[in-house]
């Protein structure tokens, strides 16, 4: 009697074993690559999934977004300029059959190729180009990647450039140039302020000239501007015919 319960307790933990072995669960966003006796066999899920023990296997694959963090790059620009380049890659699989099947880890290894790729494109540009075009290399780095990652089944969805790090000489230098960018914009806005004023200056000394009693009520305004004011200003008028008698030369006033 002890032997039969024995028996049909091996039994239950034998079926016990062998449905928690069989019986696997995929949620939604996961898929499950079969390997029969070490083959290939097809994807699976999401869902209730049924396998022969010891005889099938599986891997799950998450079909999810990937974030993965790339760590800082020393990256030598065009312009010989040394800074440290961190970057953000976004990812997913599209084939989980390429991903587990064609390449070891692919975690590590689009890691790695992301790292590498960053130094390589941010190589070929300047520093002013990393620090005022990042959309542009952005782009240039996903579509490497990208192409790259095709035969992993990984499709790039997006790369960003998080951080570009200078040195202090280098901020102190960049700075400078911005100081002397602006004082540069400052002179040259003063210039054209003098020009403009100046053709004005001319525009207004011709139609005064035109007109000598304009000239007179000028300088009338200009007297009754300063009088106003609380100065110790002594102002003496003086008729403007008088000083055309000192522009006069001695052969005119024969």
């Amino acid at each position: 009697m002890i032997i039969g319960y024995i028996t049909y307790l091996i039994l239950a933990v034998a079926i016990v074993l062998f449905l928690s072995a069989a019986i696997r669960i995929l949620r939604e966003y996961e898929r499950g690559v079969v390997f029969t006796l070490g083959r290939f066999t097809g994807i699976k899920g999401p869902g209730l999934i049924i396998l022969i023990p010891f005889v099938q296997q599986m891997v799950r694959v998450d079909l999810r977004v990937v974030v993965q963090d790339v760590p800082p790059q020393d990256v030598i620009s065009r312009d010989n300029v040394s800074v440290k380049v961190n970057a953000v890659l976004y990812f997913r699989i599209v084939d989980p059959e390429r991903a587990i099947i064609r390449v070891e880890d692919y975690m590590a290894a689009t890691s790695q190729l992301a790292q590498t790729t960053v130094r390589s494109v941010l190589g070929k540009h300047e520093l002013d180009e990393m620090l005022a075009e990042r959309d542009r290399l952005n782009a240039a780095i996903q579509e490497i990647l990208d192409q790259q990652t095709d035969a992993w089944g990984i499709k790039v969805t997006n790369v960003e450039i998080k951080h570009v790090d200078l040195n202090e000489s280098m901020i102190r230098a960049i700075a400078k140039q911005a100081e002397a960018e602006r004082l540069r914009r400052a002179k040259v806005i003063n210039a054209d302020g003098e020009q403009q004023a100046a053709q004005k200056l001319v525009e207004a000394g011709k139609m005064l000239a035109k007109e000598p009693q304009a000239m007179q009520l000028r300088y009338f305004e200009a007297l009754h501007d300063i009088s106003g004011e609380r100065s110790s200003t002594v102002v003496f008028p003086l008729p403007i015919d008088l000083l055309g008698l000192f522009n006069k030369t001695p052969g005119d006033a024969k």
